[in-house]
């Protein structure tokens, strides 16, 4: 039984305009907030500030802790891959709304959120606490299912609860495994800091000002300038983002990877600056540059007609790395 299918957003998330600020926090890289306001606090799953629209915030801190098996950071999570935070968004399969309902699937399980007297697909105000109460309900029909249950709760939300049951935990669909995979790391995108950045500050200084830019548009030639509209190009946001923090970039994706000691795919650290080629020889080739912040995704300004957002660096065109700070160079390993 197919609840609902996960489609990529990674092309249409934030296409609306949305221009918020993306917290991201991967594994024991934790981003700058918590550089400008001291070492973070509370609860490891707790929302970092500024991770989610502003209208939305308070409901996914709220609805979050339902129950056991999801909090804030995994709620945002699903909202994010699902549809980017849209309450417009549509896909192909008729999935509706914030949380991309399917119609049956909100028959059943839609709520009045707000307590207004009705249940509107289209409103956050009830999607997000349906999408809760569901996340919810579909834990309490996996709960005697043996391994991690919010794993299986996942895979119930993807899949249907009686594939989990079937075979005992995450059924074997590639697109259900794929689907737990990206959301609980995604989910770590969207949790409080609960430490410093390590090794460079400088790094997540840029990375910081590359999340103040989610949302806005891409233009060729940008340098985020007040007579462009403080709109960039790919190369144009990483110069601007390093010069933030007093680290001067060539204005070309290609130059910029000669400007530092090149980590290797399972070295990187946030901050690293991420290229893309069609020849994987031929430096001079790039033709794409992002700011890697962990977990294998980057910020970057994609192309145009999009905005910039965080995209997966796992592609065919991925031409390697440049770590473009001092200290965080001396975290390479010495070549033999």
């Amino acid at each position: 039984m197919t609840v609902r299918k996960a489609w990529v957003v990674a092309g249409v998330a934030l296409s609306g305009g949305l221009a918020f600020v993306m917290l991201l926090v991967v594994g024991v890289y934790l981003v700058a907030g918590n550089l400008v306001n001291g070492v973070g606090g509370g609860a490891a799953k707790a929302l970092a500030k500024g991770t989610v629209p502003a209208e939305y915030q308070d409901l996914v801190a709220k609805w979050g802790n339902l129950c056991p098996a999801i909090n804030p950071a995994l709620l945002a999570a699903q909202l994010y891959q699902e549809s980017g935070f849209n309450p417009r968004a549509q896909s192909h399969a008729s999935a509706q709304g914030i949380a991309q309902f399917i119609p049956g699937t909100w028959a059943t399980h839609g709520i009045d959120g707000d307590g207004d007297g009705d249940r509107d697909v289209w409103d956050p105000a009830d999607a997000i606490p349906s999408a809760a109460q569901y996340d919810c309900t579909l834990a309490s029909y996996v709960k005697d299912v043996p391994g991690n249950p919010t794993e299986n709760m996942l895979a119930s939300y993807n899949a249907g609860a009686y594939a989990v049951i079937k075979y005992g935990g995450v059924p074997p669909y590639k697109e259900t495994q794929n689907y737990v995979a990206r959301i609980t790391a995604l989910e770590k995108s969207f949790a409080a800091p609960v430490g410093r950045v390590d090794p460079s500050k400088q790094a997540a200084g840029a990375i910081a000002y590359a999340q103040e830019k989610l949302g806005t548009p891409y233009l060729w030639g940008g340098n985020g300038t007040a007579e462009q509209g403080g709109r960039f190009d790919c190369s144009g946001l990483t110069k601007a983002a390093y010069e933030s923090v007093g680290i001067t970039l060539p204005r070309v994706a290609n130059d910029q990877y000669n400007a530092g000691p090149h980590p290797a795919r399972d070295e990187l650290l946030p901050g690293d600056l991420v290229f893309f080629s069609d020849d994987p020889t031929d430096s001079r080739a790039i033709r794409h540059v992002g700011i890697y912040v962990g977990g294998g995704y980057m910020i970057d300004a994609p192309r145009p007609g999009a905005v910039i957002r965080f995209d997966p660096i796992d592609t065919p065109d991925y031409f390697g790395a440049t770590r473009v700070t001092e200290d965080g160079a001396k975290a390479l390993p010495t070549p033999a």
